[in-house]
């Protein structure tokens, strides 16, 4: 699907201006405030944008000032699996 814009030629030069690739982002626009209203998923932000890893996912969030909202069970298994990798000497 495509998505036409209509914006006045200075605003558009403006916003050039300053940001560089219009287009490009405005889709980042959109893909962070779908994902901090709740109606995109990680994996749909990511797929939007094109991007490879969760991790570009993660950072293009992280610069917008949106942090993942992790449910307990997502965090107690993010923290399980760090401490698997910890060297044994380590105390845990």
């Amino acid at each position: 699907m495509q998505l036409q814009l209509e914006v006045p030629e200075d605003v558009m030069e403006a916003l050039q201006h300053g940001w560089g690739d219009l287009p490009r982002h405005a889709l980042e626009a959109l893909a962070v405030e779908g994902y901090r209203s709740g109606a995109l998923t990680t994996a749909q932000v990511g797929r939007m944008l094109g991007y490879e890893s969760r991790m570009e996912v993660d950072a293009l969030l992280d610069r917008a000032g949106v942090h993942y909202d992790y449910s307990d069970e997502e965090l107690e298994r993010e923290i399980e699996t760090h401490r698997s990798l910890l060297p044994p000497d380590v105390p845990r």
